[in-house]
């Protein structure tokens, strides 16, 4: 067998496990009343006056900005913003890492700029990770709605929040690919909930 042939097979391996673990996901009709769900929760909080806020590590913070971004510009259609805010910013997470630890960089932006009825999205393929897990606290003790994505059982933050979804897979790049299909998703929904899709 050639490199390249082997090469295809392992890509194709990979393209083949993401469509399987998206069709189990994509087949199980609670994902899909769950983001239903959800976006209601957010629109309603957006109409109150709240906000979305939305955290995660390494590639789950980049879909938490890439979630925010399609909320505060243009996902499909034009409408009006809607008020969506990732913890990517550089002098925060430098800041609160250095003075009081890596494990306290969410839960301070939650605690700054959370407030009763916004909505947490906390993203985290492991469940495991200590600032994500104190960033949920926070959002509760602030009488936050909080969702949480998450992967691997669910690690030490299954059961948490009011909304989650822990989603197959083994690696974080499946994890993080379904975790990125319902955030798109989410997107859609929260637009029609308010009359924008």
């Amino acid at each position: 067998m050639s490199s390249t042939t082997r090469e295809a097979g392992i890509i194709q391996d990979e393209l083949s496990t993401y469509a399987r673990l998206a069709g189990d996901f994509a087949g199980d009709p609670a994902n899909a009343a769950k983001v239903e769900s959800l976006a209601r929760v957010c629109a309603d909080s957006v109409r109150s006056g709240g906000k979305l806020l939305a955290v995660g590590n390494g590639g789950s913070c980049a879909d938490a900005v890439h979630f925010c971004e399609e909320l505060t510009g243009r996902y499909r259609n034009d409408r009006a913003p809607i008020p969506a805010i990732a913890c990517s910013d550089a002098g925060h997470i430098t800041c609160v890492g250095n003075d009081y630890g890596f494990d306290h960089i969410f839960s301070r932006w939650v605690n700054g700029l959370g407030k009763r009825g916004d909505v947490l999205i906390a993203l985290s393929t492991s469940g495991n990770s200590a600032n994500i897990i104190n960033a949920v606290e926070a959002a509760e003790a602030n009488g936050m709605h909080v969702a949480t994505l998450l992967g691997k059982g669910g690690g030490k933050l299954a059961g948490t929040g009011e909304t989650q979804w822990i989603v197959p897979g083994e690696t974080s790049d499946r994890i993080q690919e379904l975790h990125m299909l319902i955030l798109h998703a989410l997107v859609g929904a929260i637009e029609r909930a308010l009359g924008d899709g």
